[in-house]
C-alpha cells in the first residue's frame, strides 16, 4: 500500500499536475514567472550549462554509456530528484530508494524533451521555465504557479 500510494502522489503531480493556482494568487504566479525567467538568464551564463531552442536548460553532470536515446514514445526507467530554485525538494525517487517507470510521453515537456538527450547511465540536471513545466496551474502544494524547476535525473533504462 504504501508503494501504490507513494506512487499515486508520483503520478499526480507529473501526469496530472493538481491545480493550485487562483485569481487570488496572480501575484505570486507573476512573482515566480519573474524569479524563474531571472534564474534562468543567469544560469545560462554559467560554464557547462547547454540552453535548447524550447528554453530548457541542462548540464551533464554524467556521461552515458551508450549511443542510444530514447525517443518521446519510449519507455523510460529513472531515479531523480525534483527542487524549486529556492532548494526545496519536493520529490525524490533516491530518497524512496526505488526507481520509477514511465512512458516518455506522459511527463512534462522538460522531462520529455531534456530525458531525449541522455544515453543510458547519464544523469543530467534540468533547469525548466515554468511553461515546460507546469506553467500556471502549478502542481500541488508544493509547485506554485509558474515555477521553474530544477531536476536531477538518471537515465537507467530504455524500455
Amino acid at each position: 500500500m504504501k508503494l501504490t500510494q507513494k506512487l499515486t502522489s508520483f503520478l499526480k503531480i507529473l501526469f496530472l499536475g493538481i491545480t493550485m493556482s487562483s485569481s487570488a494568487n496572480a501575484t505570486t504566479a507573476d512573482e515566480n514567472k519573474t524569479a524563474g525567467a531571472t534564474f534562468l538568464a543567469e544560469n545560462g551564463k554559467k560554464t557547462g550549462i547547454v540552453t535548447t531552442a524550447s528554453g530548457l536548460q541542462y548540464e551533464v553532470l554524467t556521461q552515458g554509456k551508450g549511443a542510444k536515446h530514447p525517443s518521446a514514445t519510449d519507455s523510460v526507467e529513472v531515479n531523480y530528484a525534483g527542487t524549486t530554485l529556492d532548494g526545496k525538494e519536493f520529490d525524490s525517487s533516491y530518497k524512496r530508494g526505488e526507481s520509477i517507470s514511465f512512458p516518455l510521453n506522459g511527463v512534462i515537456k522538460g522531462w520529455t524533451e531534456g530525458v531525449q538527450l541522455m544515453t543510458e547511465g547519464a544523469k543530467y540536471r534540468f533547469y525548466i521555465p515554468s511553461e515546460l513545466a507546469y506553467g500556471e496551474r502549478g502542481a500541488g502544494p508544493d509547485i506554485a504557479a509558474n515555477a521553474a524547476l530544477i531536476f536531477d535525473v538518471e537515465l537507467i533504462k530504455i524500455k
